[in-house]
């Protein structure tokens, strides 16, 4: 009797088992949302839009270049001092595809060559400006469109500033600037060329610019707090980018072997400076910011700097016009009609053919005895 008890114990057990192990691998749960918000958001890639602004000189486009490992620039060429004394601001937008362990980042770095060079710069930040607020008014227009699937976001995520490293603190052009452009987009302030300086002369330059940004009430980019069950290391990870603003930073594409190892770097009579040595600048840490807050960057753009744009030009009551198209969508539906038409000439066809076979039939069966 209590063999075949323990029998039938045993054999329900099993029976259980074998159910749990059918129901295990297809189980529906919420717990696999992260996982499908994962796979979705890396099958559709990333956008990302930079802007740099900052005189010439400073090395804006070797820092970008420095940042992405990748030739931004490539066709580039650097006007020579006449041409620089005639040149306004111009924008030059560079895309280009990233991908790092099957994530894609679509990137577009903007450059504002000319910034700060002419002899009067009471204007040279409006064609920013005017940059800025004419992808916001891109986007609410694609938005207001039938096709909002397919919206290209090129609203600038994150602009890096770049403070000159020779002068004691920020310049009036740094100041008006930055508080002409502190509400409509993330401002990261960045001293250019940090290798120029001892580490003394960068740690009296921080706390000058951080004292002229309070006082003048620039609003910089706010790393966001961590919450209390964040990591340890995560948290002073944020801690040291935040007493670490403004990035003190130098950029090298060239490639030194120091110690039996190849670095990036500049090579100078005395020793090299390493671009990714954490003692000799912040660009690791400039880099870690922008990697691990990107994200944030572009919900900040979405929830504050692009709906102030969209309150106050829905405020004004002037209606949202009708975006242009391009060459390309306007031969998209040239075809389409085209297509359109063409099927609409078959079924007209085959409609008549019907008619003509139902006359037919209809003849045959009175000729019928």
């Amino acid at each position: 009797m209590f063999t075949s008890i323990s029998c039938w114990v045993l054999y329900q057990f099993i029976i259980i088992l074998m159910f749990a192990s059918l129901e295990t691998p297809g189980y529906v749960g919420f717990a696999n949302l992260p996982n499908q918000v994962h796979r979705k958001s890396v099958k559709k890639g990333f956008e990302f839009t930079l802007m740099v602004v900052g005189e010439s000189g400073l090395g804006k486009s070797t820092l970008v270049n420095s940042l992405f490992l990748t030739d931004l620039y490539p066709e580039r060429v650097i006007p020579d001092a006449i041409e620089k004394t005639n040149q306004t601001v111009k924008l030059d937008a560079s895309t280009v595809e990233i991908e790092e362990r099957g994530v894609k980042l679509r990137l577009t770095v903007v450059d504002t060559p000319g910034y700060g060079d002419a002899i009067d710069n009471t204007d040279s930040f409006r064609a920013i400006i005017q940059y800025i607020d004419d992808q916001f008014e891109r986007f609410l227009r694609d938005e207001s469109g039938l096709n909002r699937r397919n919206i290209v976001d090129n609203r600038i995520h994150c602009c890096f500033y770049f403070i000159s490293p020779f002068g004691h603190g920020l310049k009036p052009l740094d100041i008006e600037f930055m508080k002409q452009l502190h509400n409509k987009v993330n401002i990261v302030p960045v001293i250019a060329k940090a290798d120029v300086l001892t580490k003394k002369e960068v740690l009296r330059l921080k706390k000058r610019v951080m004292e002229e940004i309070e006082g003048s009430g620039i609003k910089i980019y706010p790393l966001p707090d961590c919450d209390s069950d964040e990591d340890e290391d995560y948290k002073e990870q944020v801690r040291q980018l935040k007493e670490a603003v403004p990035f003190a930073v130098c950029g090298a594409n060239t490639l030194l072997e120091v110690k039996g190892r190849k670095v990036r770097g500049r090579l100078y009579p005395w020793g090299v400076v390493e671009v990714e040595n954490p003692d000799h600048c912040d660009f690791i840490k400039l880099r870690t910011m922008l990697i691990t807050h990107m994200q944030d960057l572009q919900e900040v753009t979405q929830e504050v700097h692009y709906e102030n744009y969209r309150s106050e030009r829905l405020a004004k009551g002037a209606p949202v016009p009708p975006r242009r198209q391009t060459i390309a969508e306007s031969e998209r539906s040239n075809s389409v009609s085209e297509k359109d038409r063409i099927l609409q000439e078959k079924e007209a066809e085959l409609r008549r053919m019907q008619e003509l076979v139902a006359v037919m039939q209809a003849q045959m069966q009175q000729q019928q005895p």
